[in-house]
């Protein structure tokens, strides 16, 4: 039994005895299966991300290339820790690696951080406006405003 048969894509018989594909239910499979495989790759690439010493690692990284030995001594963290996170950032394409001599640079790799921001932009309604009320109230809060003693001084 094929995979098709299994998802319930072929159905019915043709004219010679044969199966006959049912075109509806074919996009809807194919559309379920990439949807899902999406789905798994952005629980990945989060799950990546919930570290907070991998995201350290590549907020260190946005600012340029660095080595282990750099990236061990800015977050003080052991080479083998260091090297852990490295590893999983770079299974998951966050991450790309050049040997220098003896050393590995580490270099950012913007696909899958641009992968996570296309998947977020639907959300960013739900944030912005609250974000820009607390601008507009840090904004207020930070204009000197007259005390009564200012007032009192002036006259």
């Amino acid at each position: 039994m094929s995979c098709l048969t299994k998802l319930g894509v072929l159905s019915g018989r043709g004219a010679e005895g044969g199966r006959t594909w049912s075109v509806p239910t074919i996009a809807f499979a194919l559309t379920s299966i990439y949807r899902a495989r999406y789905i798994r790759s952005m629980e990945s690439a989060f799950t990546v991300l919930a570290e907070p010493s991998r995201r350290a690692i590549l907020t260190l990284l946005a600012s340029g290339e660095r080595s282990v030995g750099d990236l061990e001594s800015a977050l003080n963290l052991s080479q083998p820790s260091v090297s852990k996170h490295l590893r999983v950032l770079r299974d998951a394409g966050f991450v790309e690696a050049t040997i220098d001599a003896q050393r590995r640079v580490y270099r950012i790799r913007p696909e899958p951080l641009q992968e996570v921001d296309a998947w977020m932009a639907p959300f960013r309604r739900y944030w912005s406006a609250r974000v820009d009320a607390l601008e507009r109230h840090l904004d207020r809060i930070a204009t000197p405003t007259r005390t009564k003693r200012q007032s009192r001084k002036q006259r």
